[in-house]
């Protein structure tokens, strides 16, 4: 064992006891680490407690195992709590990183900054939304869409489709960004009625007609002709978006029977994780045999 692997442990042992692993069941669950502030500063899970936790006592100098280090030498409590399934853990993990926002946790910290797409029909024009204030546009009579998970993607493909509805429609003057946070509001007059509904299924992942329909009325449009590498690339920003976001969210609720839409910020990563255990169970029993 080298010197550097000794004062390792020894680290991991003096704040934490040497008697510590010995204490952890091989159950699954999630650990809370805490600083001497006694402030929580990190959230994990796993399926077998004490294995996990191992792993960062023997944590090794590799640039992966540099955060585990990074915890460690900042631990001096960890609690644990029991949970029934891997599942469980996974989503109490979720609800305990979306309460406390552990400074060591990144991934699902800020669901309420998840993104979300709304649309209002009017008798002359359309109002398209970007917020992740969903509740504040609903009441304005907005049909919101989402919530979707990566802002970049959706707001990728929400800009794209403004640019490419001013060579269909005409954009009607105004500030775009909205008085909600980092939220935007565009309108449009002369944009096909026909379309509401389309749009409506293309942010719900049910149909990317719209987009086909779109296409078609670009290619009649002398200007979006000109401009046909942006306009290629909005109609690809506009896919993925499709793809990784719309259609997944929609697979996610019919699979796991859930009614609620929009999905609630809050619940989109739960909705995902409770998905991708239900995909699973087939494959395992499929290995099993």
């Amino acid at each position: 064992m080298t010197i550097t692997s000794v004062a390792r442990l020894k680290t991991f042992d003096k704040n934490l006891g040497d008697d510590f692993l010995a204490s952890i069941p091989p159950l699954p669950g999630v650990y809370l680490v805490f600083d001497a502030a006694d402030t929580l500063i990190y959230v994990g899970k796993a399926k077998n407690l004490r294995r996990r936790l191992s792993q960062y006592r023997n944590a090794k100098r590799r640039k992966k195992h540099l955060k585990m280090r990074e915890i460690v030498r900042c631990a001096t409590r960890i609690e644990h709590r029991l949970a029934s399934s891997e599942l469980e853990a996974e989503i109490l993990e979720t609800r305990l990183i979306q309460e406390h926002r552990p400074r060591f946790n990144v991934a699902g910290a800020f669901s309420f900054l998840y993104p979300a797409v709304g649309m209002r029909w009017e008798a002359d024009a359309v109002s398209f939304c970007y917020t992740c204030e969903l509740e504040a546009f609903a009441r304005q009579g907005f049909e919101m869409h989402g919530a979707f998970r990566s802002r970049f993607i959706t707001g990728e493909a929400f800009f794209a489709l403004m640019r490419l509805l001013s060579y269909v429609g005409h954009r009607m003057p105004g500030r775009a960004r909205a008085q909600e946070r980092g939220s935007y509001l565009f309108r449009f007059r002369r944009v096909p009625g026909e379309w509401a509904d389309l749009w409506q299924e293309f942010w719900k992942g049910e149909s990317n007609g719209a987009l086909e329909s779109l296409i078609l009325r670009l290619v009649e449009n002398a200007a979006a002709r000109k401009n046909r590498a942006e306009v290629q690339d909005g109609i690809n920003a506009l896919l993925r978006f499709w793809e990784h976001e719309a259609r997944a969210l929609r697979k996610a609720r019919l699979a796991t029977g859930h009614a609620q839409y929009p999905v609630p910020q809050r619940d989109r990563d739960v909705l995902f994780l409770n998905y991708r255990h239900r995909r699973r169970g087939p494959l395992n029993a499929s290995a099993a045999c």
